[in-house]
């Protein structure tokens, strides 16, 4: 695979826009775990090998443990993730995917549950970036492996 361009040097100013947001997210407050999971969940939905290989490099680093980053793609089906998590990462393929079904207003309730409007909010932000960045590395033909954490 052959990277087709490089935005950062290409358009440098749309690049660093993206960049700000990346910022924002790495600075919210937010769990770094929870984070990770949004990062990882959507890269997978979204296919984009570049972005799966990052972030689950950055979640190891930030201890998350080799089982839940493992089963993550199958997350229902396992007792690994917090009632709290299961609600983002139920979020997070419902915005991924919002085509499909939208966000439902049980899946909003939900997650109104476990955090705040202001949580919501940078929960809502790091998934749209991360989408973001899976449509522009895929897009590029970003070579997977060549980031370095």
């Amino acid at each position: 695979m052959k990277q087709r361009m490089e935005l950062k040097k290409i358009e440098p100013a749309a690049y660093k826009a993206m960049f700000e947001l990346e910022n924002y997210v790495n600075k919210s407050g937010l769990d770094k775990k929870i984070i990770s999971l949004i990062k990882i969940r959507a890269s997978q939905i979204n296919g984009c090998a570049f972005c799966i290989d990052m972030h689950t490099k950055h979640a190891r680093k930030d201890g998350e443990t080799e089982q839940r980053i493992y089963a993550l793609n199958a997350w229902r089906e396992t007792p690994f993730f917090t009632p709290e998590e299961s609600a983002v990462l139920n979020l997070t393929e419902a915005i991924t995917l919002i085509s499909e079904n939208h966000v439902p207003d049980e899946l909003y309730e939900e997650v109104s549950h476990y955090f705040s409007s202001i949580e919501i909010a940078k929960i809502l932000m790091t998934i749209v970036t991360i989408n973001a960045w899976n449509r522009i590395v895929i897009t590029t033909r970003m070579v997977p492996g060549t980031y370095q954490v």
